[in-house]
């Protein structure tokens, strides 16, 4: 429901705000820092999203968490897509998450409300992914065997096999 209520109220808001800035400045003052948004958006948006891709590369390269580059650049890139449109309302939100503390201040916010789950991947005995939060209570760890006798082997099956590949 709210996000027909976004669809809706956003163009009225862009609709009212040309209304109002064309009465105070005029129509060539109003188109002017229209397109004048829309290049200086366009330009934030390229030195802003090259810088966070860089730090996102890094990251990877240094085997470090990737979420706070991802989440910074999706900040960038979704709203600071909406620069390069015609409006008031959407440039004010978009240059407001071209500003790095208040895109950190809207990434903890929705931090807050996102949950997730990680799992601890070991390859080669080394753990390469550790879970940072809790742990969920119906998770329950323990380890298992397989019986000899449980399986029986047949037609050239060995045990535990779901005879979809063949051991060699």
């Amino acid at each position: 429901m709210w996000i027909f209520l976004a669809l809706v109220s956003v163009p009225l808001i862009e609709i009212a705000l040309f209304i109002q800035v064309g009465g105070w400045i005029g129509l060539f003052p109003t188109l002017a820092t229209v397109i004048l948004t829309a290049v200086l958006g366009t330009m934030l948006l390229r030195s802003q999203g090259r810088g966070e891709l860089q730090k996102l590369q890094k990251s990877f390269q240094e085997g470090q968490d990737p979420r706070g580059p991802l989440a910074h650049g999706a900040l960038i890139l979704g709203p600071g897509s909406a620069l390069r449109t015609p409006a008031f309302f959407t440039d004010a939100i978009g240059f407001a998450l071209l500003i790095p503390p208040i895109r950190a201040r809207v990434i903890d916010a929705l931090a807050k409300r996102i949950t997730s789950a990680t799992i601890d991947v070991s390859v080669n005995g080394q753990t390469v992914h550790t879970n940072r939060g809790q742990q969920p209570s119906d998770v329950v760890e323990g380890t298992y065997t397989v019986e000899e006798n449980e399986v029986p082997d047949t037609e050239g099956k060995t045990p535990g096999s779901s005879g979809w590949t063949r051991n060699p």
